[in-house]
């Protein structure tokens, strides 16, 4: 119990700080419109020097490993296998080929543009599956590298203002284009990467639209279980040493899937679903404010133009491939 109290205390100074870093971004997200993720991460980067701070440090890294698992793993509460299948087989098919092609543009992107494939699966994988969230769970399970906080914070901040750009004007293409409300919505929930935005673009267009459009977008990050899994076997058969020590299912993913079941099943009743929420938002949004604070601004700058591109290249090519897939099939 002893052990117990030290540990709490050496975690507390550090922890408090990431969560007060995301109750500020909350609240600019609650008041002001902006995206709370965003908001974390760029918060937290002005308090790169408390990283440095033996008081903090523990506290940041256990916010930014075990309360970001503890987030993604809750994530698995808001998918329901049964509401998602009930969409239909052929949209379906034509979220998780996007999420794989996106994927794998992802990575021949980063070989073009001399980045690292880790990189390229980092930003391919966030891009296709849903944003900030799968930033964080890939870069979970990637071998340890000097890299990988920056490439993360870099990730975060991008894909949630190309999210934020899309929320604005992928309605206004889907109105262009003439979609129905099932197209609308599967054009929304399929390319763009926060689900509070693909939400928020398709209630905009109509309700039916926005529900619709939600519940692709769920698919998408129900789609993040599998992926993970896949990416830990290929680290380990052709990863670098290191990467040995990924386990094939890594433990949040194995919660992850599991309440997703439950919830299909209908074993966890809807108020807890409910009460469940704010908390998988809150520790989401602790975990990307303590990489925000772990992260240092000139480290983020050394990404390069190619690795912004990278990201553009890879958002553009997933609404290309979902808007060429509808004129398929219109």
């Amino acid at each position: 119990m002893r052990d117990v109290l030290e540990t709490g205390k050496s975690l507390l100074p550090g922890l408090s700080v990431a969560v007060l870093v995301a109750m500020a971004a909350q609240f600019l997200s609650e008041h002001y419109g902006a995206p709370a993720m965003l908001m974390a991460i760029l918060i937290g980067l002005a308090f790169h020097f408390l990283s440095d701070d033996p008081r903090t440090a523990a506290g940041l890294a256990f916010a930014s490993k075990v309360v970001l698992r503890l987030g993604v793993a809750l994530l698995g509460l808001r998918i329901s296998f049964a509401t998602v299948a009930a969409l239909g087989p052929a949209p379906l098919f034509v979220v998780v080929a996007g999420v794989v092609a996106t994927i794998l543009f992802g990575l021949g992107l980063a070989r073009i543009m001399r980045q690292p494939k880790a990189f390229g699966f980092l930003t391919g994988g966030s891009v296709a599956i849903c944003g900030a969230s799968a930033a964080m769970a890939i870069a979970a399970i990637l071998p340890p590298s000097p890299e990988r906080e920056r490439n993360l914070s870099f990730t975060v901040i991008s894909v949630t203002l190309m999210s934020t750009i899309a929320m604005v004007f992928y309605p206004i293409l889907a109105s262009k284009m003439g979609l129905d409300p099932i197209s609308a919505g599967l054009l929304l929930g399929a390319t763009i990467h926060d689900v509070a935005q693909a939400a928020g673009a398709g209630f905009s267009v109509s309700p039916e639209t926005g529900e619709i459009a939600t519940m692709f977008k769920l698919f998408r990050v129900a789609l993040l279980g599998p992926v993970i899994v896949m990416a830990a076997l290929i680290l380990r058969r052709h990863g670098s040493p290191s990467a040995g020590k990924v386990p094939i299912l890594p433990g949040f993913v194995v919660v992850f899937l599991c309440m997703a079941s439950a919830n299909t099943a209908g074993f966890v009743p809807s108020l807890v679903v409910d009460g469940i929420r704010p908390v998988t938002n809150a520790a989401l949004l602790t975990a990307i404010a303590a990489v925000g604070i772990k992260t240092s601004i000139p480290a983020v700058m050394k990404v390069g133009p190619s690795a912004i591109l990278t990201v553009l290249l890879e958002t553009l090519f997933l609404l290309g491939f979902v808007v060429l897939c509808l004129q398929v099939a219109i």
